[in-house]
């Protein structure tokens, strides 16, 4: 069986977070409702230029990809915060949502929510 667990666990208490719509080994004993937690982030101007030029030719856009993970895992972080916040200690059927928006003068930002509903596991 494929792991599709992930942890979102800072200083404070974990929070198991799945993809899947169970938590094998464990038992749902309470179901708390829809979380989310949202990342944003921008490049600055000389990024975005660079990434400009790269993609004239073509080829990795390995500032993109960078800029996009740390953007998850800021809606991750935030996700876990709060789940933790209305009591729960874990977060089944995760899912991320992406977009990105223009913030004036040309600058976008890019924006990645992760979301799943909020339970209370114990086993």
């Amino acid at each position: 069986m494929e792991d599709t667990s992930m942890s979102a666990s800072t200083e404070a208490s974990p929070v198991l977070v799945l993809t899947i719509n169970d938590c094998p080994g464990m038992r749902v004993v309470r179901v708390i409702g829809p979380v989310y937690g949202t990342g944003v982030r921008s490049r600055n101007i000389v990024g975005n230029f660079l990434g400009g030029v790269r993609a004239i030719f073509g080829g990795k856009q390995a500032g993109y990809l960078k800029m996009i993970a740390q953007t998850r895992d800021d809606a991750l972080e935030q996700l876990a915060e709060h789940v933790r916040s209305l009591g729960a200690n874990a977060v089944l059927g995760m899912r991320f949502d992406s977009g990105e928006f223009d913030a004036g003068q040309g600058q976008a930002m890019n924006e990645v929510t992760a979301y799943g509903t909020a339970v209370v596991v114990e086993g």
